[in-house]
């Protein structure tokens, strides 16, 4: 009986194809992943050409956005590149990834925190993005090209496009954060608005419908934890207002031409994405069963990082005296609302 010879199959085997190549390029990003998040600049403050950085890292994130497509086509349908071809591939990928993060590292300090941090965090999501694509490829059957190739290949396409929607200087970096920390309070603020005035009263009925767990009081509010909501809802309101009125003056009166100026929009920016967190936490305690002191402990903390952000933004370069009675109004709406949470609460649970 003739011997039947099963046709060959493409080999991932590191000595007979590229497997090693990629595998050798993963591990060296992912170094470079780590040596990232602590990188410190390396270009001096003094003479830094911010339209000059701007126009030779978009050209780097383009690139990139190319090399991927070349590496994903590459190994899209059989045959495997040659280890020599697959070493060209791999070199010129992390030649061109090693001058992105190069010129990251251009970017001093002293331009903002909060914008490095921004264009840090979309150099990571890049080298990060071609190092999901080097794991699909290394994984996937040589056939053609799968789903999870295109996703990937898209994946770094996507990080690479959001450079153009990179803020371009410390101003619009900490405006940014601040509407999305803003976006966060609207959300927490309406869902409680929304259990709060559904018609029966109970959080929890779109999740719980066997009535005996409905007559349970843990699922429902008591009339002392309306009382005690209302002004925590207050305190939430006043969040809004705050995010609100400060990101109003920041793009009326910020500047970024002293490294002063740059410097309270990076410390206004740092206390305002503390508000959010905070927010959450106090709108998490609010639903039953209510536990008054821990409902007190994170009214205090919101009014505490609010009250910290009015300071910063009167001592700041943004705060001309046309903006002093917002001021007043915002710092006594929360001494009132705190103020009220304490009464309610004081001696409870």
């Amino acid at each position: 009986m003739e011997e039947r010879v099963l046709p060959e199959t493409p080999s991932r085997d590191p000595e007979l194809c590229s497997e090693l190549p990629l595998r050798n390029l993963v591990q060296g990003l992912r170094e470079l992943v780590s040596q990232l998040r602590e990188g410190e600049s390396l270009w001096k403050s003094e003479d830094f050409d911010l339209n000059f950085f701007w126009k030779t890292l978009g050209d780097c994130f383009k690139v990139i956005s190319q090399e991927a497509t070349k590496l994903s086509l590459a190994f899209s349908k059989p045959p495997l590149p040659s280890v020599q071809d697959c070493q060209k591939l791999t070199a010129d990928f992390q030649k061109n990834i090693l001058n992105l993060t190069t010129v990251y590292y251009w970017l001093p300090k002293s331009q903002g925190v909060t914008l490095r941090r921004l264009v840090r965090d979309a150099t990571m999501d890049v080298v990060e993005g071609v190092i999901q694509l080097l794991n699909v490829i290394l994984s996937t059957p040589l056939q053609s090209l799968s789903q999870d190739q295109l996703t990937s290949t898209g994946a770094v396409w996507e990080a690479c496009d959001r450079f153009s929607k990179l803020p371009k200087d410390n101003q619009a970096a900490v405006l940014s954060l601040m509407s999305s920390s803003a976006a966060i309070v609207e959300d927490a603020l309406e869902e409680m608005e929304q259990a709060r005035h559904a018609d029966n009263q109970d959080p929890f009925s779109d999740i719980l419908d066997d009535v005996d767990s409905r007559e349970n009081r843990d699922t429902y509010w008591s009339e002392t934890d309306k009382q005690v909501m209302a002004p925590c809802l207050g305190l939430v309101k006043a969040a809004k207002a705050c995010l609100k009125k400060v990101s109003g003056a920041m793009k009326t009166h910020g500047k970024v031409d002293s490294l002063q100026h740059i410097t309270q929009l990076d410390d206004l920016g740092d206390t305002t994405s503390e508000i959010s967190p905070c927010v959450d936490e106090l709108v998490l305690s609010l639903y039953p069963p209510m536990n008054y002191m821990t409902v007190q402990m994170n009214a205090a903390k919101v009014a505490s990082v609010l009250n910290k952000v009015l300071e910063i933004t009167k001592s700041s370069h943004m705060c001309p005296e046309s903006e002093n009675s917002w001021l007043q109004f915002l710092s006594g709406a929360i001494e009132h609302n705190m103020d009220k949470v304490k009464n309610l609460t004081q001696g409870s649970n």
